[in-house]
């Protein structure tokens, strides 16, 4: 009698390839950040690194939503009504830092 050896491969399902991904993504997203933040002086391109790194967590927040919080999957209602507070949250803060930044700046002038 032959022997009859059946070759196992493991098969990964779809979900489990898909987070793999983006892990590696999200891995190289992060080292190029770290790169970044060791080796640009911040003395002579800070706002270039803040506007690096607030791009490249945009970008890591959309994975890590849209992946692991299965929001990739959804209606676009759904997504919508997530991201437009968030982005109004966003523009909130950043209006009162400028603002805040201003008022300051203001303040200081007129008490000299």
């Amino acid at each position: 009698m032959a022997h009859h050896t059946e070759h196992h491969e493991e098969k990964l399902p779809a979900q489990t390839k898909e987070i793999w991904k983006t892990f590696w993504i999200l891995l190289i997203i992060t080292s190029f950040e770290f790169v970044i933040a060791f080796t640009v002086d911040a003395d002579h391109y800070k706002w270039t690194k803040i506007g690096i790194f607030v791009i490249l967590t945009i970008v890591k927040a959309y994975y890590i939503v849209g992946i692991f919080m299965h929001l990739k999957h959804e209606v676009k209602s759904l997504i919508w009504t997530i991201i437009l507070p968030c982005i109004f949250v966003v523009w909130l803060i950043v209006a009162l830092i400028i603002e805040g930044g201003y008022i300051g700046l203001i303040r200081n002038l007129f008490t000299k």
